[in-house]
Order: structure tokens, then C-alpha cells, then sequence
């Protein structure tokens, strides 16, 4: 008899229904998460393993030089020191301090990559006397003699989301801060796979508790998957995501590598608008230092930060932010990295930060600005703002930072005296080296930089800073001299269109008849005009093209006054030639280009082209000095010494609505201008508005005397200031004027011929002999 299993209870199959259902769900979504997890994988190593960062360019100053017989003082050493946030010790035991031991000062150099070599950091003895390094010894074998400082960090050119970071590697990083980010951020960091169990369940407890998501309970590696892949939002596909590729993070990479990775990424501080990402700016940022430099209390500060830069802002917040330092202090000492004495010693630190900070900072815009509008003429803007490009630039800090004083101590003085007529007065300096037109500093304006670069943007009428080229044309035609009278009376010029202008003199006076040079000193319009007039405008227009003037400029008499609108950096780029000779180049802002591996990109090189023939400029440059000490610029040698030899002109325009001074020594070129944007008077002249900024700002530099070569067919010869008859020294009236050999006058005052009869040698043996026989009867 056949045995019939009785039939299944309905619960039983409805059980097993919903097993096989849920099996095949869980399949599913393993599928689905697995080919979830494959498209995350992508994202993660794809960003990982390419260019993870828009690094964008530094642009440095140039590095100061030392040398054996350098121009240059212990202060300047001292100075630039300062700026490089070198710290004043009494042991050179590390790099980035220095001492001073009576007249000798030691530096620990940090040392520096260049392109053409590496500057080994390196322990420096140097001795002064005076104004000069009168020796130099170091640490390491220099067969050249030089040793370079790393230059300054002047500012960035930065991508869109103006990020701002120093790559570090982990071995660069100083002793403690492994440790103090560890003990206080992820005690277990060597021991997850990247994501923490325990963590994530207390943080899972806190928010289901408090209805809201409060805590995240993330490792290092969750924090930097957030910060380099995910957003901020708090959600809980967010939270799967971060878990999910920090696993695969972990999967893929070293511990050592993420790690190094995170010291670049995590946020530490905001800079207005630019953020402060990684420990290697944060370093410098809230310090002014390398990151390798920094000591247990600085380190703890920073890994502090990292919990919140705003809320343990330490500018805003102190004590907060000494609070939170002291935790991680703390932390140090509990996981037994530090001793109660360490402890103790770094808790009593301040937090010693800069009074203001620095990095990330375009600590000189206008000069930056200049740089950048090069740049983008021959660099595309992405490679600019995220290639890590290093741009060195020929600004001298020194220099900037005299003429930004300079520049803001002259116009607040003059608003404060004038009250709301110069509320808003404006102006710009630009300093160049003459002989090799590297600009050295560049003032765009008073107060803050709004991207309006008045040294190169403010196009204004000259004035009378056009006036040496019309005495330059009329020398070099041959047919006058420095002592040629030239008539200073009132003059007319008639238009076609029948209207009739009178110019007149600063002063409104008429001085006759005046030396050609005095003419110039004195700055006479009437006198310009009638020899402007006599050589002819088209010729002065063309003087004016040799010299660098690459405008369109009208064939009119007001020409010679200066109706022609100009940069201060073109008026710079016109006035080298007179302080080289006639020989120019161009202004330069960059030496080179170098890419991140520190290849050569390009190098801007010395371009020197001879624009003017040297001997009249020679000439010119004699009346040009004589501006400086009997002239519109003589209130220069009320500060500078009687024995600094210098050259300049002055230019006021119509109104009195610009001042400029123009003027340069041996070894510095410098432009003023001072004005109002909306071209309203100043009440201001060249010598009573920007020639006290020039003359402030040369005497807080070490300029050198203007010595001119004297060109083959150019003579000093004794001349009679009023007949211009060849003279002899001691002769009434004798002055010792340069001229050209083929214009040096051929009659002579009596005087002279006296002085030449007595000094002929016949006659001095003559004389000799008739003594000796009168000597015989005496």
C-alpha cells in the first residue's frame, strides 16, 4: 500500500517563499552595490592617480645676492631676514635663524631650488664695514663666491576655486605631527581598512538619539574622501558613499600615501576668499615658516585647527584656539609620545603666530598685476593658475617696501593738510634698475588695490617731463651748446585756424635771455616753445620715437609742453635712455619661467638696443643734473648728500592737475606721478607733490652716484657764461661745460688769452731765463 505525505502547511511555503525572495534581493543588491562599488572604484582612482591638485603658480621676488664686496649693509641683511620670517636666536642650530655676535652675523639658510642649481642650506658668516660685506665664509665649499637667500613668496596666480596649498611629502613634515594628527584625529589609523566599526556605530547611536545628524565618526581616510571627492552635505548617501571609497581607497593605496595625501587636502583656515589647504601652507600662513621648521607647539596648534579653522580661528579666537593646542598636547602626551616636561614646556608657549598673515597673500598687487598681463600673453590661464608654475620676477622687497612708504607717508601728509581738495588724491611709483630695465618695485596706487594699476593704467599729461627731448634735438643738430642763450621773453603762436596762444612760465615772469641749459633747470616754457619752434616740432616728434614713445603725436607747438597723455611706466621706458647713454631696454618684470619639475620654461634675457646718439644725451644729462642742484629739483639735496650726483626733471600740467618727478642716480630709475582720477587739481606741482616722495624714497636706499661715459667727441671745456667765448679756470664768469668737439667755440675772453700766454711753454722758458740773469745782478 502506497504512502501519500500529507500536504504542506501554507505557512511553511509562504516562509520559504520569502526566504528565496530576499535571497534573490540581497543578490541583487550585492550586484548592485558591486557594480556600484566598480563606478566608484573609477571615480577614486582615476582622480587619485592624475593631477589631484590645481596648483597654482608662485610668483617669488628676486633672491638676494651675497657676496664679497656686495653693496650691502648688516641692516639690509637684517631687513630681508625679516621678511623671510627668519627668526633671531642665540645659536644657529637650524635652519631659518640667524645671530648676531658684535659686527659678525651667522645665518642658517634654508636653501633653495633654482633652475640653474640648488642653493644647499648652508651655516653663513658675514662681516660688514659700512655698506659693504667685507667677507663671507660658509659652511659649504662655493667656488662662486655667491650665495643666494631663497627669494620671497610675493604672491599666486590661483585657480577658479582659489585653493591655495604647499605640496609637502611626509618625510619633509616635523617630528610630532604624525603623531599629534593620529592621537587626536584617528588613534587606529594603521589598524582599520578605512572605515572604523566603532566609530560609526556611536555615530549612528548619537544621531538616531538626537534625531539629527550631529556626529560622523569618520577616520582620516572618510575625511579625506569627503574633502577630495564628496561635498559637505550631510546625508545618508553621502555617508555610504564616503564609507564606500574610503574602502576602496584603502584597498588600493599605501597607508603612507593617503596620509600624505591628507597632510595637502584638509582645509586649515581661510584667506579672505582663498582657502588655506594643507599643513605645508598652513605652516607658513599662520607662521611665516617651512613646514620642516616648525616646533612641538606649533605643530600641536595646527593639527588643532583641523577640527575647525573658523571656530579655532586663533586671530579671532586666542584663548580658543590655546585651548584646543593644549588638547592635542595633551593627546601627545597621553599615548606617550611626549614627556610631562615637554608637555609643560610647550603649554607655556603662546601661539605665536603672525601678527598678520602673509602666505596666500598678493603681498605687492601692482607689481603682481604687471607680471600676470605678461604672462597671459604667452601663457594659457590654466596653466597659469594650476600647473605649480614658479615665476621669479626682478622685485627687489627692499626697494618695494621703501617706495610703498615713501609713497603712503608724502599723500597721507597731503590730505591731511588739505583737507577734502585731496580726499581723493592718487598716485603711483615706478622704480627701475637703468642700466638693465629690471622694474624693482611698482606702487599702482594709495590704499587698497582694486585693480585699477595706476602705473600702468593712468594715462595723463606729462607736462613738462616732455621738455628734455626738446633741448636733446636742438644739441644734437650741433648748432647750440649747454651755453647757447636762448630768449625767455613772452611769446605767440598763431594757429591756421587763427587763433593766437600765449604760454607763460610757472612763474609768470620773463627772464630774458638765459643759458640753454638754465633753460631747462629752470623748467622756462617760453624759452622751450621759441627753440621747440626753431628745430620744428616734427623733429622733436621724431626725438621722441627714438627714445621710446610709441604713441601718435600731434604736430602741434603744445607738444612741447607735454600735451601728451602717458603711463608712469611709459614715461619710465622714456627716460632710460637718458640714464644709460641712449642705449634701452625694455622695462622687465620676469627673469624666468620654471615648470614644476624645475625645467626652464623660458628666461627673459637682457635686450639692449642703442636708440640715441650718446654725446648730446651726454650734454643733456649735464643740464639735467644741473635741475637737480640749481633748479626745479634742487629741494632733493636739502636730504641726499652734496657728493651724490643725480639727474631729473619735474612736470606739472595745466591747472596743476598732475605732478610728476622723473629723475634717476648711478643705480636706480624712478617715476612719480600724483593726480586725481577724475583729473580735477591737485594744487600740486612735480616739485611740491611727487618730488618728495622721489627724494624720500632715495633716502631710504643706497643710491650711487650718475657717472656717464663721456663719448670720444665730447669735451669739458672752460666757457664765459655770457659771451660763450672759451675761458680758463679762475677767469670771472668761467664755467666747465661739457661740449662737442665740433661745435667748441674758436674766439676766447681776454682772460684766457692772458692765462694761454703765461701758460705757453716757450714763454714759461723765456721767462725762466730772463729770471735767472736778473737773479745774476740782483
Amino acid at each position: 500500500m502506497m504512502r501519500v505525505n500529507p500536504p504542506q502547511k501554507p505557512a511553511q511555503g509562504f516562509i520559504l517563499t520569502i526566504i528565496v525572495l530576499l535571497m534573490m534581493l540581497g543578490l541583487l543588491f550585492a550586484v548592485g552595490l558591486g557594480i556600484y562599488a566598480l563606478s566608484l572604484d573609477g571615480t577614486v582612482r582615476e582622480k587619485f592617480e592624475g593631477k589631484r591638485w590645481a596648483i597654482p603658480a608662485k610668483v617669488y621676488s628676486r633672491p638676494l645676492e651675497l657676496y664679497t664686496g656686495a653693496a650691502v649693509s648688516k641692516s639690509d641683511v637684517l631687513a630681508e631676514l625679516k621678511l623671510l620670517h627668519y627668526r633671531a636666536q642665540s645659536s644657529y642650530d637650524s635652519p631659518g635663524v640667524y645671530s648676531e655676535k658684535n659686527n659678525e652675523l651667522y645665518i642658517y639658510t634654508r636653501g633653495f631650488v633654482f633652475s640653474d642649481d640648488t642653493e644647499k642650506s648652508q651655516v653663513l658668516k658675514l662681516q660688514f664695514q659700512g655698506n659693504v660685506l667685507t667677507d663671507l665664509a660658509s659652511t659649504q665649499q662655493n667656488n662662486k663666491g655667491i650665495v643666494r637667500l631663497e627669494p620671497l613668496v610675493v604672491g599666486g596666480i590661483y585657480p577658479k576655486q582659489n585653493e591655495d596649498r604647499v605640496l609637502m611629502q611626509l618625510k619633509e613634515a616635523p617630528k610630532y605631527l604624525e603623531q599629534a594628527l593620529l592621537a587626536t584625529e584617528d588613534k587606529n589609523f594603521y589598524h582599520h581598512f578605512g572605515v572604523s566599526i566603532r566609530g560609526t556605530l556611536r555615530a549612528i547611536f548619537v544621531n538616531l538619539t538626537s534625531g539629527e545628524l550631529r556626529q560622523g565618526g569618520s577616520t582620516l581616510t572618510q575625511q579625506l574622501v569627503k574633502n577630495f571627492y564628496l561635498t559637505d552635505e550631510r546625508s545618508i548617501k553621502r555617508k555610504v558613499n564616503e564609507a564606500l571609497m574610503a574602502l576602496l581607497l584603502e584597498w588600493h593605496y599605501e597607508k603612507k600615501e593617503i596620509l600624505e595625501t591628507y597632510l595637502n587636502e584638509v582645509n586649515i583656515g581661510q584667506n579672505g576668499n582663498r582657502s588655506i589647504n594643507g599643513f605645508g601652507l598652513a605652516a607658513q600662513f599662520y607662521f611665516g615658516q617651512p613646514i620642516s621648521e616648525l616646533s612641538l607647539h606649533q605643530v600641536a596648534l595646527l593639527v588643532g585647527l583641523v577640527k575647525g579653522p573658523s571656530f579655532y580661528n586663533p586671530w579671532r579666537n586666542p584663548e580658543r584656539a590655546l585651548a584646543r593646542r593644549d588638547v592635542v598636547l595633551a593627546n601627545l602626551m597621553n599615548d606617550g609620545h611626549i614627556t610631562q616636561a615637554q608637555f609643560d614646556k610647550a603649554k607655556a608657549k603662546p601661539l605665536g603666530i603672525l601678527k598678520t598673515p602673509t602666505a596666500g597673500l598678493s603681498i605687492y598687487p601692482a607689481f603682481l598685476d604687471v607680471v600676470r598681463r605678461q604672462l597671459k600673453q604667452e601663457y594659457k590661464e590654466d596653466d597659469l593658475s594650476s600647473s605649480g608654475l614658479r615665476i621669479f620676477t626682478t622685485l627687489d622687497p627692499r626697494v618695494q617696501n621703501s617706495a610703498q612708504l615713501s609713497f603712503n607717508n608724502q599723500v597721507t601728509q597731503l590730505k591731511a593738510r588739505n583737507g577734502s581738495r585731496l580726499a581723493n588724491l592718487q598716485g603711483s611709483v615706478v622704480v627701475a634698475n637703468p642700466e638693465n630695465g629690471e622694474l624693482l618695485a611698482v606702487i599702482g596706487g594709495y590704499g587698497n588695490f582694486t585693480g585699477f594699476n595706476r602705473a600702468l593704467d593712468a594715462s595723463r599729461q606729462v607736462g613738462s617731463l616732455l621738455k628734455p627731448a626738446v633741448y636733446l634735438t636742438a644739441l644734437t643738430t650741433g648748432q647750440y651748446s649747454l651755453l647757447t642763450p636762448i630768449d625767455d621773453s613772452a611769446v605767440q603762436v598763431a594757429s591756421q585756424g587763427g587763433d593766437v596762444w600765449t604760454p607763460e612760465n610757472y612763474d609768470h615772469q620773463d627772464h630774458g635771455l638765459v643759458p640753454l641749459y638754465d633753460a631747462l633747470a629752470h623748467s622756462y616754457n617760453q624759452a622751450t616753445i621759441r627753440l621747440g619752434m626753431t628745430v620744428g616740432v616734427p623733429e622733436v616728434i621724431d626725438t621722441l620715437k627714438k627714445l621710446g614713445v610709441t604713441q601718435d603725436m600731434p604736430n602741434y607747438p603744445s607738444l612741447l609742453l607735454g600735451t601728451i597723455n602717458m603711463s608712469p611706466m611709459e614715461v619710465l621706458r622714456l627716460y632710460q635712455p637718458f640714464a644709460t647713454n641712449g642705449f634701452q631696454t625694455s622695462p622687465r618684470s620676469i627673469r624666468e619661467v620654471v615648470d614644476s619639475k624645475g625645467n626652464r620654461l623660458t628666461r627673459y634675457g637682457l635686450e639692449v638696443k642703442q636708440v640715441y646718439d650718446p654725446a648730446p644725451l651726454y650734454l643733456i644729462n649735464y643740464a639735467m643734473q644741473q635741475t637737480m642742484r640749481n633748479g626745479t629739483g634742487a629741494a632733493a639735496y636739502a636730504r641726499l648728500p652734496q657728493d651724490l650726483v643725480m639727474a631729473g626733471k619735474t612736470g606739472t600740467t595745466n591747472d596743476m592737475r598732475d605732478a610728476w618727478f622723473a629723475g634717476y642716480t648711478g643705480n636706480y630709475l624712478a617715476v612719480v606721478w600724483l593726480g586725481n582720477d577724475d583729473n580735477k587739481a591737485t594744487g600740486l606741482s612735480g616739485a611740491s607733490g611727487a618730488l618728495p616722495i622721489w627724494v624720500d624714497l632715495m633716502s631710504r636706499l643706497k643710491p650711487t652716484s650718475l657717472e656717464p661715459v663721456q663719448p670720444d667727441n665730447v669735451q669739458w671745456q672752460w666757457i664765459d657764461k655770457m659771451s660763450g667765448q672759451l675761458s680758463a679756470e679762475g677767469c670771472d664768469g668761467a664755467m666747465y661745460v661739457p661740449y662737442l668737439t665740433s661745435s667748441i667755440p674758436v674766439d676766447k675772453v681776454p682772460c684766457a688769452a692772458e692765462k694761454d700766454v703765461l701758460n705757453d711753454p716757450i714763454n714759461t722758458i723765456v721767462n725762466g731765463a730772463v729770471n735767472k740773469v736778473l737773479d745774476i745782478f740782483r
